[in-house]
């Protein structure tokens, strides 16, 4: 069968978890930069699509080109990992503890910024000739995405920030569908099929992706977005990640794993294994 049922699925995704996990630092930072990096530029596809057709929709039905790409070649997201790392901690894989898991996340944030604010720099060089010219019209858009996904939300005050929290958690529930995607089928079309759905939609409904953001908003301060760092930092960034790390693990994995784990899997961890 091209198809794995999902009892069958948590076994796969809790090894996997664990084999990322226990990777080594270049290993681990290698991956991360190259998926922030390729998811980077399949952003950027998306938004010069939309500009130059005027129908966003196009750019949303042709993002997930570069979400494919990273997961067939086993690249790391910090969205994917919220799923995958505690999916293995769960599962009780040898010697996966939650300090392992939270060293390895931040290696990958770290990782997927680095990829990401490297596609920024080059984009923001095509964008401006160099730096020689006003931003293009992408360009324009670009930094018109950070002031208005930044300050945009600050204006809303506590409200604002619930908002960004929320769409964050919306976000990596349909990102972290499109990594279990990978792998609960066994065929290149079907991967591609499971993965490209639930990434259309996050992209198209303008969910709050943290490496997404990654790209945008050092573009978009390159590119004479009207924001600042500590803006971005504290009114996207932060509340992203959050909301992204609330979405994957409680919307997908541990839903994924009350529902189909197997009760022949080994048991939790006791307490006192945890760090």
């Amino acid at each position: 069968m091209s198809y794995l049922k999902p009892a069958e699925l948590l076994p796969l995704l809790a090894d996997a978890g664990a084999q990322k996990i226990s990777m080594s630092i270049h290993k681990v930072m290698a991956r991360s930069f190259m998926a922030g990096a390729i998811l980077a530029v399949s952003a950027v596809f998306a938004i010069t699509v939309s500009v130059q057709t005027g129908y966003p929709i196009i750019g949303a039905i042709l993002f997930p080109i570069g979400f494919c790409l990273l997961n067939l070649l086993q690249y790391d997201l910090l969205t994917g990992a919220f799923v995958l790392g505690p999916l293995a901690w769960l599962h009780n894989e040898p010697n996966i503890t939650l300090r392992r898991i939270l060293k390895n996340w931040a290696l990958v944030f770290v990782g997927n910024f680095i990829g990401a604010c490297f596609v920024a720099y080059l984009t923001a060089i095509v964008f401006t000739y160099g730096f020689t010219t006003a931003p293009n019209e992408v360009g324009e858009v670009i930094a018109e995405i950070g002031k208005n996904r930044t300050v945009g939300y600050k204006d809303h005050g506590a409200g604002g920030m619930l908002t960004i929290f929320v769409r964050g958690v919306l976000c990596n529930w349909m990102v972290s569908l499109g990594v279990i995607g990978a792998y609960i089928a066994t065929s290149v079309n079907g991967k591609i099929t499971i993965m490209w759905l639930p990434i259309m939609l996050f992209f198209g409904m303008a969910f709050e992706h943290s490496i997404v953001n990654m790209y945008l908003f050092p573009a978009a301060l390159m590119l004479g977005g009207q924001f600042s760092i500590s803006d971005y930092l504290l009114w996207n960034e932060l509340p992203v990640v959050l909301g992204n790390l609330v979405g994957g693990m409680l919307l997908t994995g541990l839903p994924l794993y009350i529902s189909h784990g197997n009760k022949t899997a080994r048991p939790l961890h006791p307490l006192k294994k945890v760090l």
